[in-house]
């Protein structure tokens, strides 16, 4: 707790909003605005560019020798300090959990957060005592891997004002994973900076790229109604976005050894599309509200966020992907819900099947329960 407020404090003082929930360290960039740099926008139905300006820096064969990533883990806990102006720790520490909790780091945007903000609630009904996730995260584009690490280095944009929030903790800390949220046409360089300085300090680290879940705007028209959006067409709409992060996932996969895994979340949809269709949803209303209006929909607009009422699908998925455990072993009411709440137990109840089905049917996310007793065969 002592680290989360010494956090806070001195984030207010770099006029970074600050996002908290229990177990987390959250450092939220301000949304930058970024049409004046883009190039060639492709506005799709949610009005947010596809195509923007990416500095060419990113070709070279080496960042900027200014680059915080190249310096000492010394020097680099002194810039965050005076960063911090000297209010507050620089690096976030924990010591190794004994019941093989994890230590976890990770950048991301709005899509992340319903996760972000349920996982450490599953964590802890689930009955361990994993510390809190150190993460920096922005709106859109300012969450995205290669935008944190411009800015966490003081390169490109943020050429000469570093903050390393995270680079600090890395390389003066242990850690056990990495948490990452998509973006359009993300490279894998954008990943194998991060991945490099980690395995620097912590070779173990093991890394995990949400895939999001299936967007309107994949599509070339908008269906009229919620009988269009059949779990067929969600399906074909996860398969399109597979085929843009797979290849992403299995390069780095190769120059790294396989360390890189998917946290399915655009899997689990499908499948809660499958659902909803059958009704073993009970409580959920609609499919998407920019399309049937209803509130209690699995999407809440035209970009794709998650439904009110979804966000503990979200963290269940990350919860089975992380722990290689189905949510459904969890004996607790982990949301303290009944019949009356939104979600409903029973909803709750389907998530975690969902959530585990999601991580068990996808190659990607490295979950495998060939004796189906709901814990991976590597976690026994």
């Amino acid at each position: 707790m002592l680290v989360y407020v010494r956090v806070v404090a001195a984030l207010c003082l770099w006029g970074i909003a600050v996002g908290s929930g229990p177990g987390m360290v959250v450092a939220q960039s301000a949304a930058t605005t970024l049409e004046a740099k883009t190039t060639k926008s492709k506005l799709r139905t949610s009005g947010v560019p596809t195509s923007f300006f990416v500095n060419p820096g990113w070709q070279a064969d080496r960042f900027p020798e200014h680059a915080v990533c190249y310096l000492p883990p010394e020097k680099i806990a002194s810039i965050c300090e005076q960063s911090l102006n000297g209010k507050g720790k620089p690096i976030t520490s924990y010591e190794k959990p004994a019941d093989g909790s994890l230590r976890i780091v990770g950048t991301g945007h709005s899509f992340m957060a319903p996760g972000y903000k349920t996982l450490p609630e599953i964590v802890r009904a689930a009955g361990f005592l994993q510390p809190p996730m150190l993460t920096h995260t922005g709106g859109g584009i300012t969450g995205s891997a290669r935008y944190k690490w411009e800015q966490e280095n003081g390169i490109f944009e943020f050429d000469g004002n570093p903050k390393p929030l995270l680079l600090s903790s890395i390389a003066g800390a242990k850690w056990d994973a990495m948490m990452w949220g998509p973006y359009y046409n993300d490279k894998p360089e954008y990943y194998s900076c991060w991945m490099e300085f980690c395995l620097t300090y912590n070779p173990e680290m093991k890394f995990y790229l949400s895939d999001a879940w299936p967007q309107l705007d994949q599509l070339d028209a908008i269906p009229r109604s919620e009988d269009e959006l059949t779990a067929e067409l969600a399906a074909q709409m996860h398969q399109s976005k597979r085929s843009t992060y797979a290849p992403l996932i299995e390069t780095l996969n190769k120059r790294y050894g396989n360390r890189v895994y998917v946290l399915p979340t655009s899997q689990a949809l499908v499948l809660a599309v499958e659902h909803y269709h059958r009704g073993e949803l009970p409580g959920v209303k609609g499919l998407h509200k920019s399309i049937g209006q209803q509130d209690r929909s699995l999407w809440r607009d035209k970009l794709g966020h998650l439904g009110n009422g979804m966000e503990s699908l979200e963290g269940y998925v990350f919860y089975a992907t992380l722990y290689g455990r189905s949510p459904e072993l969890i004996p607790e009411n982990v949301f303290k819900q009944d019949e009356t709440t939104y979600p409903s137990l029973e909803l709750d109840k389907m998530f975690r099947k969902i959530a585990w089905n999601a991580a068990i049917t996808d190659p990607l996310s490295g979950v495998i329960d060939h004796n189906k007793n709901g814990i991976a065969d590597d976690r026994e």
